[in-house]
């Protein structure tokens, strides 16, 4: 499965989708039109081997939340990203069993040659 999560409002995951040029056999899900389902972050989560890997602390949600400020355990990291999608760190790309984090440039250049 080639999969790439996103935010179609997200400057920085357009250029990244248009960078990585997906091919039709890549699933785009924008998650905010399309918000991710337990069963999809536990997927994410066992390749990924956490849910703080997931989190994004970037979020406005972060700061306004005070989250910086308070002991999250994995189970707080997953009910927050459940919770709204500003949370998950993006762009998530899943491709053959491998999982592809933010948006670093070394990142990207992974999954770039993992879907290609």
């Amino acid at each position: 499965m080639k999969k790439i999560y996103h935010l179609s409002t997200c400057n920085t995951c357009q250029r990244i989708l248009k960078e990585l040029a997906p091919s039709s056999d890549v699933i785009l899900q924008d998650i905010k039109e399309e918000l991710i389902t337990e069963k999809q972050l536990q997927e994410m989560h066992e390749l990924s081997g956490n849910y703080e890997a997931l989190f994004s602390k970037r979020a406005r949600l972060y700061k306004e939340k005070d989250l910086k400020n308070q002991d999250l355990s994995e189970k707080d990291f997953k009910k927050y990203i459940l919770e709204h999608y500003t949370f998950l760190k993006r762009p998530v790309i899943i491709a053959n069993n491998q999982i592809f984090i933010g948006n670093s440039a070394k990142t990207v250049a992974a999954a770039k040659e993992a879907l290609s």
